[in-house]
């Protein structure tokens, strides 16, 4: 079995990769999947209860899910999608 990073550590990376807008929500999603979890993508959308389908696109940027669709995987990690300020650049 892959051993699994930091949990602090892997939080920290994603918060700063969201923060420079280096990641997208797709990707948040598979790495918190994979540097979290370790769990395939068939065990991980069986915890969440969505169909693996649905977790594909997901990761992949495709498809139009629900808010509810999104927190019920981000609620795997403690989190949930919300509103934010546009910081101006």
């Amino acid at each position: 079995m892959k051993k699994l990073e930091n949990r602090a550590d892997v939080f920290a990376d994603i918060y700063r990769q969201l923060d420079e807008r280096s990641i997208s929500l797709g990707e948040t999603i598979h790495q918190l999947r994979t540097r979290i979890t370790g769990l395939t993508q068939a065990d991980f959308a069986r915890m969440c209860k969505i169909s693996l389908r649905t977790l594909r696109q997901l990761e992949q940027d495709n498809g139009n899910p629900t808010l509810e669709t999104v927190n019920s995987v981000l609620r795997a990690f403690g989190m949930q999608l919300g509103v934010v300020p546009l910081r101006r650049r």
